[in-house]
């Protein structure tokens, strides 16, 4: 990965703090987390490229959702735990903070599919 992601980028065309925007970030951030999990990227790569300021300051921004700025939280704090814990420690923790941030996913997941079911009731 050569340049960081930035996510007003990636986000290009849905409209601001929309269902479609929220459910995009999830499953993003799904694929993220999985590649984490499985050691394709590493915890300074997933940093550089997405856990970092820029899209941090835009998930507050312009998504506006508590999950999703938690899951941000979670992602920029990942190196912390590698640089105070002894390694054990850390990778037992490391893999907490996944676990935390899928969590969090499958939230917004879930919460967007009740919402649009509840919808289609209602029409």
């Amino acid at each position: 990965m050569n340049s960081a992601n930035q996510f007003n980028e990636v986000f290009f065309g849905t409209p601001e703090n929309s269902p479609q925007q929220l459910q995009l970030f999830a499953l993003l951030n799904l694929g993220i987390i999985q590649s984490l999990s499985s050691g394709v990227i590493s915890v300074s790569e997933a940093i550089s490229q997405f856990y970092n300021a820029d899209n941090c300051l835009y998930v507050r921004k312009h998504i506006r959702n508590k999950e999703a700025d938690a899951i941000m939280s979670h992602g920029v704090q990942l190196t912390d735990l590698f640089e105070s814990l002894p390694v054990e420690e850390a990778q037992r923790e490391f893999l907490h903070e996944l676990e935390t941030m899928r969590s969090l996913c499958l939230k917004i997941l879930e919460i967007e599919r009740f919402s649009n079911t509840a919808k289609r009731a209602i029409a």
